[in-house]
């Protein structure tokens, strides 16, 4: 079988860019909120794990569809439903691995706190990434002779 066509680097890197770009402009606020840090240290903060984000974005989303081209020969925008939530929540529960443990140092806050406070972004996160990636693949197909 052969491995369908992948989203180009530039593409890719467009992607996570503005994922990453818009996902701090939505979820500042409402960290701030349930957090009760400062808007602008909540920023920041979101900013640097979304610098981390942007790197295990890059190498999750290229490993998740070669992977799936190769055991299925179907291109990333031809993903099924089922497989696209399979796909944000792998993304958001690998995030949570590396992001809880700067959350807790930024912060000061407790583990627990923090692992509540972490999985409200990664659960907001994931319903954002399959809106946003679902969107993403809709206004911008892979073509099919890449």
């Amino acid at each position: 079988m052969n491995s369908p066509p992948l989203r180009t680097l530039p593409d890719r890197l467009r992607q996570a860019i503005l994922f990453e770009l818009l996902g701090v402009f939505l979820i500042t606020p409402l960290f701030t909120l349930a957090s009760g840090e400062p808007l602008l240290e909540s920023a920041a903060l979101l900013a640097l794990i979304s610098l981390v984000a942007s790197l295990w974005n890059a190498a999750y989303c290229t490993a998740f569809d070669w992977l799936e081209g190769r055991l299925t020969g179907r291109r990333a925008d031809q993903r099924p439903q089922v497989l696209r939530l399979a796909h944000a929540l792998g993304f958001e529960g690998g995030l949570l691995l590396f992001s809880l443990p700067v959350i807790m140092a930024w912060t000061g806050m407790d583990f627990w706190t923090v692992l509540v406070t972490d999985i409200g972004l990664a659960l907001t996160y994931t319903g954002y990434a399959y809106l946003f990636n679902l969107a993403y693949d809709r206004l911008l197909p892979i073509p099919s002779n890449s």
